[in-house]
């Protein structure tokens, strides 16, 4: 049975993407989780008459690599806030001709080549194994999609993000490879907020903001830094008109099987659960397994 919740809209902005001026009755939100601190405080507001929460993925004056941000105690501060749905925003290379710097990609794939990132909330004494083969919620992925267009953004619908490690840019080596495996995008942050949106039962999507052809691209230049943050101050202007208006023609509610997607999941007998694990994992398995232990459902 899918789920039929009313949502709270988590909005997650990448490289570029530090704060929505739209916002109304913005409040600044810190919260400490189980797993530590998120990338900073979140902001709390209404957007088209909607509850927002939003998050700087990379800290407040982009202070984070990558692989040094608390994945889980984002996801899990946005599932205490009471968010059912994540709007990612992430500046990306282009691994295909058609896709131009300054083009919008919806994904609904992923590639995973980082190691050694914490990307579960599960381990320690509890066991859950969630369905993944389709990451990407396709009821928010055609919202995300229809406002883009409605904003006059060159949209492309599908496709696969390769997450790397980085921090470093491709070698062009690396990229050929890449390439080869048919993917249409690559960055740095997008598979593992998506693995655990999913634990945590959130609709995730990812809106990916072209700035650059990585380096496969012969008759271009190179990626850079600088070349990034010049494409991004197009794209990031751009992809906040496009959240507005996926927040505005979204249903106030979900219905999809992203909010069940821990359902006959978790694989500890729940006697072998322990009070500990409950109360840390609450906000995760607290609908199918109490602190007081009762049955999963």
């Amino acid at each position: 049975m899918k789920s039929k919740q009313t949502e709270k809209i988590g909005i997650i902005g990448g490289s570029g993407l530090y704060q929505i001026e739209a916002l109304k009755d913005a409040r600044e939100v810190a919260l400490a989780t189980p797993f530590g601190r998120p990338s900073g405080k979140f902001v709390v507001g209404r957007l088209e008459g909607r509850d927002i929460v939003f998050l700087a993925r990379h800290g407040k004056g982009h202070t984070l690599l990558p692989g040094e941000i608390n994945y889980r105690a984002n996801i899990y501060a946005m599932k205490q806030l009471g968010v059912t749905r994540i709007i990612s925003v992430s500046a990306v290379g282009s691994m295909k001709k058609e896709i131009v710097p300054c083009h919008i990609v919806i994904p609904d794939q992923f590639y995973d080549l980082t190691k050694g990132r914490k990307s579960s909330f599960f381990g320690e004494g509890i066991v859950a194994h969630v369905s993944f083969a389709d990451p990407i919620c396709p009821q928010l992925a055609q919202i995300v999609t229809d406002a883009g267009r409605l904003v006059s953004a060159t949209v492309h619908k599908g496709g696969t993000y390769i997450c790397m490690e980085g921090p470093q840019f491709s070698t062009r080596a690396e990229s050929e490879v890449h390439r080869g495996f048919g993917v249409s995008v690559i960055g740095m942050t997008n598979a593992t907020e998506a693995k655990l949106a999913r634990e945590a039962e959130i609709c995730y999507v990812t809106v990916a903001l072209a700035t650059d052809y990585d380096c496969w691209h012969q008759s271009e230049t190179a990626v850079t830094t600088e070349m990034v943050i010049r494409v991004l101050l197009a794209n990031v202007a751009l992809s906040k008109k496009m959240i507005q208006a996926a927040v505005a023609g979204s249903h106030p509610v979900r219905n999809c099987a992203c909010g069940e997607a821990l359902k006959n999941a978790i694989m500890t007998d729940k006697k072998m659960i322990t009070s500990a694990i409950k109360k840390k994992l609450a906000p995760i398995i607290g609908k199918y397994i109490s602190q007081k232990g009762k049955e999963i459902k």
